[in-house]
């Protein structure tokens, strides 16, 4: 599952402001006449200086160089994930990106392993519903051999019986220890309630685990992972005339196209009127609770994450930290958060309490949800979100991985290159008028299913 970005802005100034490249005054995207062989347009913005541009393989590229530091760490996606397995072979993708480091062209596993130590360097692939991607960090001394490897295992990965039969014994542990974790069970009955017909609610069984081939991870790898639309970010001591001809030579052996199908957007069920229950023989109640959110672009996304920090995102400092954990004594921490995603969006949250006590924890979530309905937030509440929304800001990019990082979830979520720079602006621009229309809209305590997993008592009353 893909989450919003909502780091940026202050930190890459701190961080880089130092040791970024010259870039051409007036804070415009303008080509970097030094750039010899590529358009390079330089995004020289109030927080940081990013490098866009396109290799002559086509492949498009953000780039901030920080010069001071001798590692690269680079993310590349795909916008195509899990919802592309086929029917009857859940687990595929997830399967597939797992052998993506074991082993390829003449290393088997060991030796491919043992030659990613040598050359200090990491490689490793995962997927969510809608992407793929793969990670790297190597040392800028070792580039070029650090690339050979990447494109090695672009261009032939081995899915060896080894490796597979391991996955297969993790994944058959996986199905067996997940009837009993508490977590999974109330994302399941989550996806049963509110949008059962969806891919989203598909997921591997031990039938599609058993029907999952070598030949079929070849075939996936080969419809996700391809050159047209791969997206590349990048932080390190490198230029773009140097990364250029690297990340050209890496995807080289990927095909140049594939189809895929695109995921229908979510439409979540009517909220169920009664908790629902699933029964776990435990001395807690897992309580959780989802209702509509909006999508990410939103003018009123940044009101709810205003009002999210206040309400039961803020740690502490939120209501209900401060009413059902401080006053009450029911829990030892509940959250809430705002999640956008391109298909689905939900206003979520939970916590764990006492058997005897899930009921009152429900109310209390309630109660506090009709109290901002009701009266809304503060002048006070709403500064100290704020102040702590845009000050905690650089702590998201304390390194190149998660500059990398960042800059990739801008990039899968189709923000604009400047958002760094806006973010804080567009929590600043929240009105005390803003959260309290958006409480109102949104976190009616009737908009909510709540899912309980445990052996809960208090229900009723």
């Amino acid at each position: 599952m893909r989450i919003s970005t909502l780091f940026g802005g202050a930190a890459l100034a701190l961080l880089l402001s130092a040791c970024a490249p010259t870039a051409i005054d007036g804070g415009a995207d303008e080509p970097n006449s030094e750039a010899t062989g590529l358009d390079v347009q330089i995004h020289d913005g109030e927080f940081a200086t990013i490098q866009q541009f396109t290799t002559p393989g086509g492949v498009s590229v953000w780039l901030v160089e920080e010069p001071s530091i001798p590692i690269l760490s680079l993310r590349m996606a795909w916008q195509a994930g899990e919802t592309t397995d086929p029917e009857g072979q859940e687990g595929l993708t997830n399967a597939m990106v797992y052998h993506m480091n074991e082993g390829a062209g003449d290393l088997e596993a060991q030796a491919f392993f043992k030659r990613m130590e040598e050359l200090n360097m990491s490689f490793a692939c995962g997927a969510t519903n809608e992407s793929t991607y793969c990670n790297a960090s190597m040392l800028t001394d070792n580039v070029g051999d650090s690339f050979e490897m990447i494109a090695l295992a672009f261009a032939e990965p081995r899915f060896d019986d080894g490796p597979f039969e391991r996955f297969k014994r993790e994944q058959e542990v996986s199905l067996q220890t997940r009837e009993t974790n508490a977590r999974y069970l109330a994302s399941r009955a989550r996806a049963a309630a509110l949008y059962p017909d969806h891919a989203y609610a598909r997921e591997t069984s031990a039938e599609s685990l058993a029907a999952i081939t070598q030949d079929g991870m070849r075939a996936q790898k080969d419809k996700l992972m391809v050159q047209e639309g791969m997206l590349v970010t990048a932080v390190g001591a490198i230029s773009p005339e140097e990364l250029a001809p690297l990340i050209d030579q890496a995807v080289a052996g990927l095909p140049a196209t594939s189809e895929t199908s695109e995921t229908e957007d979510v439409v979540l069920a009517a909220a169920a009127a009664d908790p629902i229950v699933i029964d776990l023989p435990q001395p807690q109640s897992l309580v959780t609770f989802a209702a509509p959110a909006m999508k990410r672009e939103d003018p009123d996304f940044y009101t709810a994450v205003v009002l999210n920090y206040t309400f039961g995102g803020g740690g502490f400092e939120s209501r209900l930290m401060k009413d059902l954990r401080v006053e009450k004594g029911l829990t030892y921490g509940v959250y809430t958060q705002v999640s956008s995603e391109d298909k689905i969006q939900l206003w979520s949250g939970g916590g764990q309490t006492k058997n005897e006590s899930a009921g009152e924890f429900i109310a209390g979530v309630k109660a506090n949800m009709a109290q901002m309905v009701a009266e809304g937030m503060t002048e006070e509440e709403l500064s100290a979100a704020k102040a702590y929304l845009t000050g905690s800001y650089p702590l998201g990019f304390d390194s190149n991985a998660k500059i990398a990082a960042n800059m990739m979830g801008v990039r899968l979520d189709g923000l604009p290159v400047d958002f760094f720079d806006k973010r804080n602006a567009m929590v600043e621009a929240v009105t005390l008028e803003d959260v309290n229309r958006v409480a109102a809209d949104y976190l009616n305590p009737d908009n909510f299913t709540f899912i309980i997993v445990g052996q809960p008592q208090g229900l009723d009353g």
